[in-house]
């Protein structure tokens, strides 16, 4: 008799990263299911994807509402209106305010819609037609906006901490300079930097009359 060996579960494995999320708007239900095939083994920065689904504009409006995260929306132009796809991007980025998730148009009649008015009026990363989207271009496609997703993101968050730490630097510097104009000495400690350094400040009023205060 060979015993299965039990797996040592006080070292578990990494849990794996979490995937990046790719809406699929369409109102024809195949093109989720070939999209969705044809995307399947896809990794990117070692996540994979994880695909959402909406059949027509306002269910696509919805589940980006739902979800902050979406990194990706693989949208059709013509669905329950001629122009539903051209709507929901103006939305996106007008009425949602989210300037992150990149958008790919596609079509499935390039004769209606004129690509390059598309492309300078819609604020999209991209125009498809569906029958010209081969799996390579579509994979291509794919990762180009998901690499500019994720650097759209760093920016953000390095910009937010910015701003995070000039906020957390005002009130021991007007503390500072109150105490210098009353004439007494200030010192107090900041957090500069990522990951964060704590900085001890000291100020005290110049000894000559009308100087200006000594820093350090």
């Amino acid at each position: 008799m060979i015993e299965d060996e039990v797996p040592d579960t006080d070292d578990p494995a990494a849990p794996a990263p979490a995937p990046w999320k790719v809406l699929i708007v369409d109102d024809d239900v195949d093109v989720h299911v070939v999209t969705k095939f044809s995307l399947s083994n896809a990794v990117f920065m070692g996540r994979r994807l994880s695909f959402l689904h909406a059949y027509s504009g306002e269910e696509a409006l919805q589940m980006l509402r739902q979800h902050d995260d979406i990194a990706l929306v693989l949208l059709d132009v013509i669905m329950e209106t001629t122009d539903a796809g051209l709507r929901v991007a103006t939305r996106i980025r007008d009425e949602l305010h989210n300037a992150l998730v990149r958008i790919v148009l596609r079509t499935g009649q390039p004769g209606q819609a004129l690509e390059h008015g598309i492309i300078l009026d819609y604020d999209i990363n991209d125009f498809w037609c569906k029958t010209d989207l081969t799996t390579r271009k579509l994979f291509t496609t794919v990762i180009a906006s998901l690499r500019g997703y994720h650097s759209l993101s760093e920016a953000q968050r390095l910009v937010a901490a910015v701003q995070t730490q000039l906020a957390a630097l005002q009130q021991p510097l007007q503390a500072a300079v109150e105490a210098v104009r009353a004439g007494t000495d200030w010192s107090g400690t900041v957090a500069l930097g990522e990951p964060a350094v704590r900085m001890t400040l000291a100020a005290r009023p110049a000894a000559g009359h009308g100087s200006p205060p000594v820093t350090v």
